[in-house]
């Protein structure tokens, strides 16, 4: 077991500082998705997927926007991201529990529905920032600002060709967007753990 030393002659294990997860913490990791490239040029982020912490029958899962809207065991969640990297974020100021039961209940809205190829600022479909940002908004928290698609850094080659791919030649350059790297940098969160 690694030791790791806090203070002179103060030994703990890394164990004892394993993350403690909580209902509304905010997980990033790298997708292995085909998008994921094209999303990380775009934002200019190293983060190209997110989720929810969500407690059922008392354990954390993340609630995330894939094909479709589910519930994934956090450990699970954690291990797949790219070199299983992921960093988990926290409001600065804790959740009331009005606000953890509002989340758990619009959850139950979005279970199921089909993953958003297309970004569309709807509820017919979803895609993983977007349901983080409207979970959050349901409790009256603002985590960050919406963006336009055409703000982004389109550029790229492997952005051309996804946005290509996705809309032909008419990209919605005004339909209204959140990023995962917009969240993540959210001055309302703190970062609670990283790997």
């Amino acid at each position: 077991m690694r030791l790791l030393t806090l203070l002179p002659g103060l030994l703990i294990s890394a164990k004892a500082l394993a993350y403690d997860p909580q209902a509304g913490d905010i997980v990033f990791h790298t997708s292995r998705s085909s998008q994921s490239q094209a999303v990380q040029a775009a934002t200019r982020s190293p983060y190209s997927h997110m989720g929810i912490i969500l407690l059922r029958r008392g354990q954390p899962y993340v609630f995330e926007a894939v094909q479709p809207v589910k519930y994934t065991p956090l450990d699970a969640w954690l291990s797949r991201g790219q070199d299983k990297h992921y960093v988990v974020k926290r409001l600065k100021s804790p959740l009331s529990t009005a606000a953890v039961s509002r989340l758990q209940q619009e959850a139950a809205n979005y279970e199921g529905k089909p993953y958003d190829l297309t970004f569309e600022w709807s509820d017919n479909r979803i895609y993983c920032s977007e349901l983080v940002w409207k979970l959050y908004k349901s409790a009256d928290i603002e985590l960050a600002p919406l963006s336009k698609l055409g703000a982004f850094n389109l550029d790229s080659p492997v952005v051309k060709a996804k946005l290509q791919e996705r809309y032909g030649a008419r990209i919605p350059l005004n339909e209204p967007v959140i990023s995962p790297a917009a969240i993540f940098e959210s001055p309302l969160l703190k970062t609670v753990a990283e790997r």
